[in-house]
């Protein structure tokens, strides 16, 4: 676990410009709102419209309600059906406040809802767009993490730019009556509340730039928060002894983040104190105005208390509308990091256009002086890499761990471009290939395959997921991989469930796990299949059998086989020798044994281990 601080994370406070130029991503928030329910959308403006125009109303009524009973104080013989009328109108008022209240806070938890799923889906669907090798930058995925953490935060940006809009109507008819009484409390209230605004948008800044700050070191701590508890992880910490070294990283990294949240978080309470009492000085400088003018006969008993009521109601929607903006404008910077991961875009091209996987394969595929060498790395991968795997042919690749030998399949399968000369299949590049067509024509099992906590048949039809309803498909296909002797073993045979994450699951062995994932190689009829040391688990025997079945049926496919096991090697028609990246030897078994190079080596100092 590294604990160095990490690179190219901004730290410093966002500026004044940068904040309101984060703005403009509010309108490509709202589209993506309308996307996911126009009705609901519409539904939400219009409550929210009606509702901004009751704090006025209910005003304006009791004005009406006071004027009304001190008049009915100084004359008895007046009837009092007009006073209770306008009280009915009240009551009624405040229960359709109370109405649409109710209502807006339904409309927002749907919208919401629905919003974390919409850009849930978006940012997996984008996210399957992207390369493999994207995927392996530490910088890609904080902004993958940020990005998923927009999905839930941003509900809530929703609700405070239509609360936001909704006060300002709001704010719109109550400022109307303070305008013909007196245009100078308006002044006088922005003069109390903008010191506070301020101070909230410096606060909002310096919490971004925090939060931004920590993203890779929240990664961490998430992981380490696996690892202290995890069914995954139970065994090699037990026996290790890890949970003491687990435990005190997860409480050094804890107790930072507490540290500076707790330093930031005291700074802005004092201050917002401070901000606060300017706040309410300019309230009652006002109020004292008003009260003035009441004692002097300029306005009546009823206007005093609207008058009253409609600053004091003005000065907590702008309070809340200066605040709220800090945090629209603050989740307008986060919506960034939302849109910053939706502009990476694939390295990998699609052809404009892209030539039809050939239903038989001629020539066979060809590198041609290929090379290959991830971002932000000085080491090739592979380099000067030229053969050609023939159709039907079952080519073996051989080297120690870090030659080379998986990048190079990735390569084959088009997970990864080449960085330098290229790949031809009968002749035409393969970037000019329709890239789904490959990918469906390729079949491939990873030493690091999926133990997917799903059912047996589930597991199985993963290897090509159109044909998952296609039972006789994934029987046979286990039958293939010697999988179905282990189905027939289940309680509930394919429609078992595996692993131990939901109920009733059952846990294979690493050598069951296998046989199951060799059979996702068999659901697809592709006409290359590769196997990257997928049967590492299985026994020298049991591996033999598993290459030998293989090797019958994919006759007349081309097949690409990765084992550190010599025997299962041999029974490749060519093997393919790599180290440090390159091709050092390429031949027969009975070939390279009669060079004695570095494939005789390695294969006598395998065979001392048999003897």
């Amino acid at each position: 676990m590294n604990t160095r601080p990490p690179k190219n994370v901004r730290t410093e406070p966002l500026t004044l410009k940068e904040r309101l130029a984060a703005l403009r991503n509010l309108p490509a928030f709202f589209e993506l709102v309308w996307q996911t329910s126009p009705w609901l959308t519409v539904v939400n403006s219009i409550l929210r419209i009606a509702r901004s125009a009751m704090p006025v109303a209910l005003l304006y009524v009791g004005k009406l309600i006071i004027d009304q009973v001190i008049v009915l104080s100084h004359n008895h013989t007046i009837s009092t059906f007009h006073l209770w009328q306008l009280v009915g109108i009240e009551f009624g008022l405040a229960i359709l406040t109370d109405a649409l209240s109710r209502a807006i806070t339904l409309m927002d938890a749907l919208l919401g809802d629905l919003f974390s799923n919409h850009t849930s889906v978006k940012i997996m669907a984008h996210a399957a767009t992207l390369d493999l090798d994207q995927f392996e930058d530490a910088e890609f995925y904080d902004k993958l993490e940020r990005a998923r953490q927009q999905t839930i935060g941003r509900t809530l940006l929703l609700s405070q730019v239509m609360s936001q809009v909704q006060d300002l109507i709001t704010m719109g008819f109550l400022a109307a009556g303070l305008m013909i009484f007196n245009p100078w409390l308006i002044i006088l209230l922005l003069i109390a509340i903008i010191p506070a605004f301020l101070g909230e948008s410096y606060f909002n800044d310096q919490s971004y730039a925090l939060t931004r700050g920590q993203t890779p070191e929240r990664r961490e701590l998430d992981y380490i928060r696996y690892l202290g508890a995890s069914d995954e992880t139970a065994k090699e910490v037990k026996i290790f002894d890890l949970s003491g070294f687990i435990i005190e990283r997860f409480r050094q990294l804890s107790t930072k983040f507490y540290l500076d949240n707790k330093k930031l978080a005291t700074k802005r309470s004092l201050w917002g104190t401070l901000f606060a009492m300017l706040g309410s000085i300019g309230y009652y400088a006002a109020y004292v105005v008003i009260i003035i003018r009441a004692v002097d006969g300029s306005v009546s008993i009823g206007q005093l208390a609207f008058l009253a009521g409609s600053f004091r109601q003005l000065r907590t929607l702008l309070e809340g509308i200066l605040s709220r903006f800090t945090s629209v404008s603050q989740g307008a910077i986060y919506l960034r990091d939302f849109f910053e991961f939706f502009d990476i875009q694939p390295k990998i091209k699609l052809a404009a256009n892209p030539l039809p996987f050939p239903k038989i394969i001629q020539h066979g595929f060809t590198f041609e002086d290929v090379g290959f060498r991830y971002a932000n790395s000085d080491r090739w991968a592979n380099r000067h890499l030229s053969f050609t795997l023939h159709p039907g042919e079952k080519l073996a690749l051989v080297g120690e761990n870090g030659a080379g030998k998986t990048t190079l399949v990735k390569l084959l399968a088009r997970l990864y471009d080449p960085t330098e000369g290229r790949i031809t299949l009968d002749g035409a590049d393969l970037r000019d290939y329709d890239l789904a067509d490959l990918r469906l024509n390729v079949g491939i099992i990873f030493q690091d395959y999926l133990r997917y906590q799903m059912t047996f048949a589930q597991n199985i039809a993963v290897g090509n997921i159109g044909q998952q309803f296609n039972r006789p498909l994934i029987e046979a296909s286990a039958k293939q991989s010697l999988a179905d002797t282990l189905a027939a073993k289940l309680p509930g045979a394919y429609d078992q469930q595996l692993g131990k994450r939901f109920a009733q699951g059952v846990e294979l062995s690493g050598g069951e796990w296998q046989k199951v994932a060799l059979a996702r190689a068999y659901m697809r009829d592709a006409q290359l299949l590769i196997l990257d040391e997928p049967t590492s688990a299985l026994d020298a025997r049991a591996e033999y059998m598993v290459f030998e079945r293989f090797a019958e049926l994919t006759k007349g496919k081309s097949a690409v086989l990765i084992s550190h096991r010599f025997s299962t090697v041999r029974m490749a028609d060519r093997i393919l020798v790599l180290e440090k990246g390159e091709l050092i030897e390429i031949g027969s078994h009975r070939e390279l044994i009669l060079k004695n190079g570095r494939y005789a080596e390695l294969f006598n100092l395998q065979a001392m281990g048999y003897r």
